[in-house]
């Protein structure tokens, strides 16, 4: 029950303060405002919103090869489509359960291609630390571009004291977790050992390709897709057609954050962005409508390629599903 309730709220508030910030956002416009923000809507040009998320579709292909990259080294090679699609269903679960997408790509393969969850699991986790590492070099260069206006912007939402007392608490949480796998030996740990070994394998497993350069190709393929999609979608709205580097990579990394650390940015994204690229002279009603269009545009392409491939895993792995229910 308590579990039941813990998982409730890690969704519903969120997801809560995601519509609030839609309403407390558009509470605050003028009815001129409105008329401006359903004019940008209207004036669009979405040939280039449709280009802009062709890209990252694009994007995931590149992911599915470069996961296959990953589970080579520990004997496996699953389908290019089967990655592919369990990817693209990843994505479509994170948009209701944060994070539930990667736990869900592990279960598609080991359902489909017999590989063991843990250690499929484990390069899940490994590719993330990756793109993790690329989300904080792309931070880094945009806090050297504009540091002196963005630092004012950043300390104002993460108090500095606040980061520090997460850090803490963090690595004394890792600390007593250590000591508690090394010293007991209760049944449920050595079930953790077991698992938690499962994953050293998948992690290590990018030491130990064969496929180096192809796993550095496509990781920076998938970022500059990213990246590409960005300043692709700027060209709908000409407000943002022209805007200038250091603001794309700067819009671009905080709209990222939201996405990555929130229900799928549902209300963060749009308010984030729009007020990023109001620091830049930008208008916040052609923020909020650009902020809006490339989220829309990037969920509504989310639900159709999940769904999608959602749908068609079975049937492309018939065979498999039909030997298994003999068995």
């Amino acid at each position: 029950m308590k579990k039941s309730i813990s998982k409730f709220l890690k969704i519903a508030i969120p997801l809560g303060l995601g519509i609030f910030l839609i309403w407390y956002v558009y509470s605050g416009f003028t009815d001129q405002q409105l008329i401006e923000l359903e004019g940008h809507f209207k004036n669009a040009n979405y040939g280039y919103v449709i280009l802009a998320v062709s890209f990252s579709i694009f994007s995931h292909l590149s992911r599915a090869y470069r996961w296959s990259y990953m589970l080579e080294p520990l004997g496996y090679k699953p389908k290019l489509a089967n990655n592919f699609m369990s990817i693209a269903v990843a994505y479509l679960m994170n948009l209701g359960i944060p994070k539930s997408g990667e736990v869900t790509r592990g279960i598609l393969l080991n359902r489909y291609e017999d590989i063991p969850f843990e250690k499929g699991f484990g390069t899940i986790i490994s590719e993330r630390v990756v793109d993790l590492i690329f989300l904080l070099a792309f931070t880094v260069l945009a806090i050297s571009l504009k540091y002196d206006i963005l630092y004012t912007y950043v300390t104002d939402l993460i108090p500095v004291q606040k980061l520090v007392i997460i850090g803490v608490t963090g690595l004394a949480l890792l600390l007593v977790g250590y000591l508690l796998l090394k010293y007991l030996k209760f049944a449920f740990i050595t079930k953790i050992k077991t698992f938690i070994s499962g994953l050293k394998d998948g992690v290590m497993s990018i030491w130990t390709m064969k496929k180096k350069a192809a796993f550095i190709f496509h990781t920076f393929l998938i970022w500059g897709l990213y990246i590409l999609s960005f300043y692709t979608a700027t060209k709908a709205l000409d407000a943002t057609a022209s805007i200038a580097f250091s603001t794309l990579i700067i819009a671009f990394v905080v709209g990222s954050f939201t996405f990555a650390f929130t229900n799928s940015g549902i209300g963060y994204y749009p308010a984030a962005v729009a007020g990023i690229l109001s620091l830049f002279a930008i208008e916040f009603t052609v923020g909020t409508a650009f902020g809006w269009i490339v989220w829309t545009s990037n969920i509504a392409a989310i639900l159709l390629v999940g769904i999608t491939s959602l749908l068609v895993l079975p049937h492309y792995n018939k065979s498999k599903t039909i030997k298994e229910r003999a068995e």
